[in-house]
């Protein structure tokens, strides 16, 4: 069936005002009528200010910029062109994102701008360290997840670490771990899951790329207050690398060189008081893990154990281990 091109019009109009305007360069009465006609249109101004009249009324934001000649332009948008430029440099940064994907999710965040825009969205982020052999199946894992969740269903998945010479080594002689899935996380890089295990009566964290073989049971997720009050921003602020471990109240001697470090992981608002000769005890609640004793080795002697003893006693046996793991190594 043949369409009618003049009803098509104000569709048209809508089309180039979206995607070829913005507040820095908009279209003319003559622009607008050329592009019409290229479509097979033919309109007369007095019907193009009615329809611009329309559009406003339906809530498109079309501006009149008193320029020579006069412009017409879509402002406003759902999101401003400095929040989609933040947008595609949280994608293009993102380690875990493999190039193929980060160019995908890049191309539809354009398709939220203006043509002249979107040019000045071209642009490659350099990624230090961006897992180059990644592959995509995680993202099907997590919509597993998410279904998961929405559903209040329980999952099952197998697992596996990597050996030395990266085989991968399944988990649990292989047998598939049955759990409830009670939050995605998203930390360094990778996507974690917590989920409570009901024959430990415990939460257990998974990173999403080792899971395999993930299902969605027709078993109804387990409900219970611990699952319901979960705060993953307090794990997060706890855990390194998501471990999960002992929970430990620990005093931290922290010299000025440092300070900068430790408020960015444990936020402004982190309790402290003066220690003298530009130092400082800080007071924070962590979970005691190698990854913890990683974060502090960084600092070297300007970030001391303080409190408990017992965890200082721990972390110098650390060290003492890792020294003791070069004695006799031949030098260079």
């Amino acid at each position: 069936m043949t369409v009618n091109r003049q009803k098509l019009k104000m569709l048209y109009l809508m089309q180039m005002l979206v995607e070829e305007t913005d507040s820095e360069q908009g279209l003319t009465m003559g622009d607008i009528l050329e592009r019409l006609e290229e479509q097979g249109i033919s309109a007369e101004r007095k019907s193009i200010y009615r329809d611009i009249e329309a559009l406003r009324e339906f809530g498109l934001d079309v501006r009149t910029y008193q320029r020579a000649p006069v412009e017409y332009a879509v402002e406003n948008r759902d999101f401003a062109f400095p929040e989609l430029v933040l947008l595609v440099d949280a994608v293009q940064s993102s380690r875990f994102l493999t190039q193929r994907k980060s160019d995908a999710l890049v191309a539809g965040v354009k398709q939220l701008a203006s043509t002249r825009q979107r040019a000045l969205l071209d642009k490659r982020v350099h990624v230090e360290g961006r897992i180059k052999m990644q592959n995509e199946s995680v993202f099907y894992s997590v919509d597993r997840i998410q279904d998961a969740l929405a559903r209040k269903r329980k999952i099952s998945f197998t697992y596996f670490k990597y050996d030395a010479a990266k085989n991968k080594v399944p988990q649990h002689d292989g047998k598939r771990y049955v759990e409830t899935p009670v939050q995605l996380v998203y930390a360094d890089g990778y996507y974690y899951l917590v989920a409570f295990n009901e024959k430990h009566d415990g939460f257990a964290t998974y990173r999403v790329d080792r899971m395999d073989r993930i299902r969605v049971l027709d078993e109804a997720a387990v409900r219970n207050e611990r699952i319901a009050t979960f705060d993953a921003q307090e794990l997060e602020a706890r855990a390194f690398g998501m471990y999960r471990g002992e929970q430990v109240a620990v005093t931290l001697l922290v010299s000025d060189e440092a300070m900068g470090a430790v408020i960015d992981r444990f936020g402004r608002d982190v309790k402290s008081s003066p220690a003298g000769e530009g130092q400082a005890h800080v007071y924070v609640t962590v979970m005691k893990s190698p990854a913890f004793f990683g974060w502090l080795v960084q600092f070297g002697d300007r970030v001391r154990v303080e409190k408990p003893q017992s965890l200082a006693e721990e972390y110098r046996d650390y060290l003492a281990a890792i020294v003791a793991s070069y004695q006799g190594e031949p030098r260079a």
